[in-house]
């Protein structure tokens, strides 16, 4: 039965099917990762809500049934380890079959433990962290020469803002204007081995962003009214400059146990962590 909903009605309905489609990404998640004993568990947890809201929340524009439909907004994970979040997406919006997300990472499956072009939906290869935003750059200045209004949206790590390619490619977009592009920032606060302000400080990473030439903005990751409203205003933007929106999240977010940990970046969960982690997650629908 179709629901012609409008107005509030609506809104709340979105919302309560987003939150519904983050309890099934996160159970998604976490059985795979048991599954195939690998995957990078609390990144892929941080980063869910931003996903959901961009491809359930009427953000991307794109067409399951035509990956490369020349109309469709580009959006590059470049936190590529995360994809373990993307994947049960992609299959849900009808990307690729379950039969292939049933299978991850077994010998002969299409989905690896880091996105390649092979995968429909995926735009770029990514994992070794530093290029998604430069090519979503190069993308964002194609699309402006071919009078395009496709966007780019690149989902960073905190961690991956380390890299100097990400500020060269931060420069480049100011300098030409590239206001096609949109940079989201999974702010965790954690990298691999260490929370990132006792390692490397980062702060005030929106100011640094927009030092560069960027507008910044900062919201709650976990909220989709923060996150539905900086989204949907993307295709009105009157500025010039690229857009980063700085997302703070909780690595490991669902899971009790795991939220802030390092030792959840690729931890495996079994015994009584896993019971309590699918108690914590309870029933998906």
């Amino acid at each position: 039965m179709k629901i012609n909903l409008k107005g509030p009605s609506k809104y709340i309905y979105m919302k309560q099917r987003l939150k519904q489609k983050s309890l099934w990404v996160r159970n998604q998640i976490l059985e795979k990762v048991v599954f195939a004993r690998k995957g990078h568990i609390g990144g892929a947890f941080s980063c869910t809500d931003i996903l959901v809201a961009l491809y359930y929340g009427d953000i991307l524009r794109f067409n399951s049934k035509d990956p490369a439909w020349e109309k469709r907004d580009k959006f590059i994970l470049s936190k590529g380890h995360s994809c373990i979040a993307l994947y049960p997406i992609l299959a849900d919006l009808g990307f690729f079959s379950f039969t292939q997300w049933d299978n991850y990472c077994q010998n002969g499956c299409l989905l690896g433990g880091h996105p390649d072009m092979d995968i429909p939906g995926i735009e770029a290869v990514t994992g070794s962290l530093g290029h998604g935003l430069g090519i979503g750059v190069g993308l964002s200045l194609s699309a402006k020469l071919d009078a395009s209004d496709c966007m780019s949206v690149v989902l960073l790590g905190d961690g991956e803002c380390y890299e100097g390619s990400v500020w060269e490619a931060a420069m480049f977009a100011s300098h030409h204007k590239l206001n096609n592009l949109v940079a989201i920032v999974d702010r965790n606060k954690q990298c691999v081995t260490d929370f990132t302000e006792d390692c490397n400080r980062l702060e005030p990473l929106a100011d640094k962003w927009k030092a560069f030439g960027w507008d910044a903005c900062v919201v709650d990751g976990h909220s989709f009214d923060e996150l539905l409203k900086v989204f949907k205003a993307f295709r009105r933007r009157k500025s010039l400059k690229p857009l980063v929106i700085v997302a703070q999240t909780i690595k490991g977010k669902g899971v009790s146990f795991m939220e802030g940990k390092i030792c959840w970046h690729h931890g495996v969960p079994c015994g009584d962590d896993l019971k309590l982690a699918r108690q914590e997650l309870g029933e998906s629908k």
